[in-house]
C-alpha cells in the first residue's frame, strides 16, 4: 500500500500542476484502464486458485476482495495504469512536439 500511495504522490500531482486532464476525462481512462486491469486480475485469481501465486498476509491490510484477490491488487491495477497515463500527458504537455511526433496529433 506504500507503495501505491509513493506512486500517486509521484505522477498525480501532475494533474494539478501542468493541468494535464487526465480525471476531466475519466470515461476514456476507465475505458482504457478496465480491460486490460480485467485480465490481470482474472490471470492473479487463476495463480492464486492454483498455488502458483499468493500474497503475504503479513504485508497486506487483511482486506480481501472477491476472487480472493486483495484490495492493495485492485488499487494496483487502477493506480500504476492512471499514473502512467498522467505520466505521458505530463511529459507531452511539457514537450507538445514529442505529442505529434510519437502520436501523430
Amino acid at each position: 500500500m506504500a507503495m501505491l500511495i509513493f506512486t500517486v504522490c509521484g505522477s498525480f500531482w501532475l494533474e494539478i500542476a501542468l493541468k494535464v486532464g487526465v480525471l476531466r476525462r475519466i470515461k476514456r481512462v476507465i475505458l482504457s484502464v478496465l480491460p486490460i486491469s480485467s485480465l490481470f486480475l482474472l490471470w492473479d485469481a487463476y495463480a492464486i486458485s492454483k498455488g502458483h501465486w499468493f500474497f503475504d498476509r503479513d504485508q497486506m491490510l487483511g482486506i480481501v476482495g472477491p476472487l480472493n484477490i486483495p484490495l492493495e491488487e485492485y488499487l494496483f491495477f487502477i493506480v500504476i495504469p492512471m499514473a502512467a497515463i498522467m505520466t505521458i500527458e505530463g511529459v507531452t504537455t511539457v514537450k507538445p512536439h514529442w505529442r505529434k511526433d510519437e502520436f501523430g496529433k
